[in-house]
């Protein structure tokens, strides 16, 4: 079974991509929605995070202090560190596990989306990594629409994820998700592409 990390930047239109891999039959591991469930539910997780900041991190209907965690994530890159520290580890488990139990169901590939993929190292956990691109304006078109957001912030948000020119010599595969070539041809190539790869582990 082929495990392919699917990354790119912000207003790449990587979920999207990701979205379409699905449609064909490609088991999805969203990194980002799972990480949201075990913050939750990870009694690790719990535990580390009520250490760190108080057991009112967590509320007492179980959720989390969202405005707690925040604060303390944003204020330094240290915070965010410890933070992604006590995370990172059991989103990576968890998808091993998954990743399991879709191959003894006989998937052939399945796929992790990632913004973080490489900062966070999920890249260790895939067999290929393909990276979804597209031009900067575009994307800070796309994310200002998306979240309602202003050029400012969005270019702030990109300018604290690792740089594209960077994820795209560290990608496998690059799919460009612009206005030139259909998505759709591409992801027919990227289709062609994996079937003539080894299986991973």
């Amino acid at each position: 079974m082929i495990r392919l990390g699917i990354t790119g930047g912000i207003g790449s239109g990587k979920s999207y991509v990701a979205h379409l891999l699905e449609e064909k039959g490609f088991p999805l591991y969203d990194t980002d929605r799972e990480a949201k469930r075990l913050t939750l539910t990870h009694p690790r997780i719990r535990e580390a995070l009520s250490t760190l900041l108080g057991t009112e991190v967590y509320q007492a209907d179980g959720t989390l202090n969202k405005p707690l965690l925040a604060s303390y994530l944003f204020s330094s890159p240290e915070h965010a560190e410890q933070i992604n520290g006590i995370i990172h580890p059991c989103v990576y488990e968890d998808f091993q596990a998954w990743a399991h139990r879709q191959e003894e169901a006989g998937a052939q590939v399945v796929m992790m989306e990632s913004a973080i993929l490489f900062e966070s190292g999920f890249q260790k956990a895939v067999d290929y990594v393909v990276m979804v691109y597209a031009p900067l304006e575009l994307r800070i078109k796309r994310a200002m629409q998306r979240d309602a957001a202003s050029e400012a912030q969005i270019r702030a948000r990109i300018s604290a994820q690792m740089d594209d020119e960077e994820k795209k010599r560290k990608a496998d595969y690059v799919l460009y998700n612009e206005e030139k070539t259909p998505l759709e041809t591409q992801i027919a190539a990227l289709e062609g592409w994996l079937a003539n790869r080894k299986t991973g582990r």
